[in-house]
């Protein structure tokens, strides 16, 4: 039994939107809990509120009904303690991976100490060498990276990651799975993913919740106990893979 506190609880949650048809049901009673140091991925067919959930857990978009809580405090607005890591690349062409990553960190944080954060984050996502480069120069891996460190660096209990991977080619979106799997080995955030990517979520969570389409719910979670680093062919990962598909409602052969 896991007895890690509970860090994120939703209950219930509804969330509709209005288009020129009416109202549009896209979250119908979510239920989730994730717990301290936890890895969950979300799962689901595109378009099903995957990320309309992931917002509503950060607190970029309020909800209809139901409730959510991080550490026993209802969830109204976002927080510095709750950080979003988006698809797209969001650093700051402007400034170098040092300012970058040093962005967000309190101007009332001592110029040694904020110098000293910096290089940490750097040394962890591999960008030791990099600090004085700007992102024109940089790979679209090294921008997630820098992306990971810039979060990591405001110190949040809750990394948020909406399809971090997404706008990256294949050989490196691999490159990045095992990158984020180390990160979060050595700082153990709250970690929660949105993902379509069925193989990724294997990779990466502890727990893998599926969605339905709109108006989604979750039709299964699936725990995910290998060990890391994890084979992609092994056979337990197969197995896994088959019934995440398969509760997915895609036949496939993994």
């Amino acid at each position: 039994m896991d007895e890690r506190a509970i860090r994120i609880c939703a209950r219930g949650v509804r969330k509709s939107f209005r288009d020129r048809k009416g109202e549009v049901r896209v979250l119908d009673g979510i239920d989730l809990e994730v717990r301290d140091g936890e890895f969950v991925a979300i799962v689901g067919p595109s378009g099903c509120g995957k990320t309309t959930l992931l917002n509503c857990l950060a607190g970029f978009e309020r909800i209809d009904g139901g409730t959510i809580e991080v550490d026993g405090e209802p969830v109204r607005s976002p927080s510095p303690r709750r950080v979003l890591v988006f698809q797209e690349s969001a650093i700051f062409p402007w400034l170098n991976v040092a300012e970058n990553i040093a962005f967000g960190v309190s101007s009332a944080t001592p110029p040694e100490q904020i110098r000293r954060t910096v290089q940490r984050y750097v040394d962890l996502v591999g960008l030791r060498g990099f600090e004085h480069v700007y992102p024109n120069q940089l790979s679209g891996g090294m921008k997630q990276r820098v992306e990971y460190a810039r979060a990591l660096a405001v110190e949040p209990d809750v990394l948020y990651l909406d399809e971090p991977f997404g706008a990256l080619d294949a050989l490196t979106r691999l490159e990045m799975r095992r990158e984020i799997v180390k990160i979060w080995q050595q700082t153990r955030k709250t970690c929660v993913l949105v993902t379509h990517d069925v193989e990724e979520a294997c990779e990466l969570a502890d727990r893998i919740a599926v969605m339905t389409r709109c108006p989604a719910t979750f039709v299964d979670v699936v725990v995910n106990p290998l060990p890391h680093p994890r084979d992609p062919d092994g056979s337990e990962l197969r197995l896994l893979r088959k019934r995440l598909f398969a509760a997915l409602g895609v036949e496939r052969r993994v």
